[in-house]
């Protein structure tokens, strides 16, 4: 499965993480999901460095899902210091959070973001959500080289779900 696009979920709350797996696993998406706790954590991975410096020769996640509620280093300021590095810009930022305010989603953005998704309060609404990002970002996008292989078709694991 190293083939497929990797989708690295930044996410403190375990019962969400939990709920974001199962819901990926109800749509049948075989994507790598990898999850980190907070802003810190999200940073280290993207740069590989830490406990993530033996992934310095794999490719970048080709999402990431991005609460903006968490401890350390708040989604806002991880988004704002990913999207200010060369490296780490074209990467597709969508916010995953239970933020609805007005000024979330245009700072947001502004700050470069793909998509702002609020999360939903039920679990079909969560895998509602799922199904539509990964039809939208692993059937229809293109994504920049570092963040895909060539394999796009192992995306789904069950192809017309």
């Amino acid at each position: 499965m190293h083939n497929a696009i990797t989708i690295l979920v930044a996410d403190d709350d375990v019962d969400d993480r939990l709920l974001i797996q199962d819901a990926f696993n109800e749509n049948s998406v075989s994507n790598p999901l990898v999850f980190v706790n907070d802003g810190e954590e999200l940073l280290d991975y993207l740069h590989r460095r830490g406990s993530y410096e033996h992934l310095r020769d794999t490719p970048l996640p080709g999402v990431v899902l991005l609460d903006l509620n968490m401890p350390k280093k708040d989604g806002r300021t991880a988004l704002k210091e990913i999207k200010a590095d060369e490296t780490l810009r074209r990467i597709p930022i969508v916010v995953l959070t239970t933020s609805k305010t007005e000024e979330d989603i245009v700072r947001t953005y502004g700050l470069g973001v793909s998509s702002f998704i609020t999360k939903p309060v039920t679990f079909q609404g969560l895998c509602d959500v799922v199904k539509a990002l990964s039809h939208y970002w692993f059937e229809i996008v293109a994504l920049p080289p570092e963040c895909r292989s060539a394999a796009r078709k192992h995306a789904l694991g069950a192809a017309g779900k």
